[in-house]
């Protein structure tokens, strides 16, 4: 088939980055074109998300990056009459562990320094915030009011709405096999069914980034790995925050573990398996319920008779050190790559995507220097981890 007309910018991928950068991007007046392999917008692991979003983060780029998201995302419905289903209600980390008290309070000076609203509360202040948590050990926990939730299947469909009512052309089921390219720059990308040319593109693929490497023949330090979710019937609405356990499981199984209350009433729920599953297999595990309902049960004893109603299982795109990649690639002029979200993709989607336009259109980011500095594509990755990723 022969090439299509010129765009401004490609976006490859249409998940929890690629389709906000198009709304951001577009409603900055650029000619935008996004591509999928997917049949719709916010169908490959954006649709597993629980729904979080939070800027208790330890990583200037992410704080800053997701106090962007939440602006965004809180004032969505008022600037464009859609709901997304945001919830405010904040997130919070109850500490039975003394070892876990003082990494969190280590935090919280350089949080505040980078605009988080985040403190250090007290055992009865957590069982207020927490109905019903085990209070045996409870030691205190911290408190970020600003963060919420957000419907994972609304905001795809709010974001790509408004994109294409500023003029951003949406093409789906067409798998992106190759790249236009003239010397060291990016001309363009080939489908499976046409050849594009833009004069950026952006690589928002995922938990397929790797896949996209050879295509290009850079290195893209992305490697997935599967976590599980589940959500349950509908119960009083009793949980307003998000809530985040970091104390590994007894059982030897988990990591952390978090789940909040959506505006429906229904517990969302999911863990970090200690041993974790690489790769991009999505088939749920029979392990799952019973650990999760031995962790929930143990952290707030009221919840043993709720009941599940379904379970399922997405993609971590992880980089070594759980610090996205949202820079301009080295060595591949008009290429900018937007992946390793580490399984933050929804919370960190919104914000990104307005840091991608303003790196594009005004060559700086719309977030402090130091901030998008966490973020470029040649950094050491096993110079340090984020703590609370």
């Amino acid at each position: 088939m022969p090439a299509s007309k010129n765009y401004d910018v490609i976006v490859v991928g249409c998940g929890s980055v690629g389709n906000p950068t198009a709304y951001h991007l577009a409603e900055a007046g650029m000619k935008v074109l996004v591509l999928d392999r997917r049949p719709a917008a916010g169908q490959g692991d954006n649709k597993a998300a629980i729904g979080g979003v939070r800027a208790t983060h330890s990583d200037p780029g992410k704080i800053s990056t997701c106090l962007e998201s939440l602006r965004i995302i809180s004032g969505w419905k008022e600037k464009y009459g859609f709901d997304v289903g945001w919830k405010p209600g904040g997130y919070c980390f109850p500490v039975y562990d003394e070892n876990i008290e003082k990494s969190l309070k280590d935090l919280i000076p350089y949080q505040k320094k980078y605009g988080l609203e985040i403190d250090w509360v007290g055992p009865e202040e957590i069982r207020e915030i927490i109905p019903g948590v085990n209070p045996s050990g409870l030691r205190g926990g911290t408190y970020s009011p600003g963060d919420g939730q957000v419907s994972s299947i609304l905001l795809p469909f709010a974001f790509q709405s408004e994109a294409m009512k500023n003029g951003a052309e949406y093409r789906f089921n067409e798998k992106v096999i190759g790249y236009l390219r003239e010397g060291d720059r990016i001309t363009g990308v080939k489908t499976d069914q046409s050849s594009y040319y833009s004069d950026w593109v952006v690589l928002a693929a995922g938990a397929d980034a790797k896949e996209h490497s050879e295509l290009l023949g850079i290195e893209i330090p992305v490697t997935p790995d599967s976590h599980e979710g589940g959500i349950s019937a509908p119960v009083k609405p009793f949980l307003n925050p998000l809530v985040v356990d970091l104390r590994p499981g007894p059982e030897g199984k988990t990591a952390n573990f978090y789940f909040g209350q959506n505006r429906e009433g229904q517990i969302i729920f999911c863990y970090t398996p200690q041993e974790l599953f690489i790769g991009t297999n999505r088939e749920s595990i029979s392990e799952f319920l019973p650990v999760l309902a031995g962790r929930m049960i143990t952290l707030i004893p009221s919840l043993k008779n709720l009941l599940i109603r379904r379970v399922w299982r997405g993609c971590y795109p992880m980089t070594p050190d759980g610090i996205p990649i949202i820079d301009f690639a080295s060595g591949l002029k008009g290429l900018v790559l937007a992946v390793g979200m580490c399984g933050q993709g929804l919370m960190l989607g919104p914000g990104a995507g307005k840091n991608i336009a303003s790196l594009i259109a005004n060559n700086k980011p719309c977030i402090p220097q130091e901030a998008q500095q966490c973020f470029r594509y040649n950094r050491d990755f096993y110079k340090g981890k984020e703590a609370l990723k």
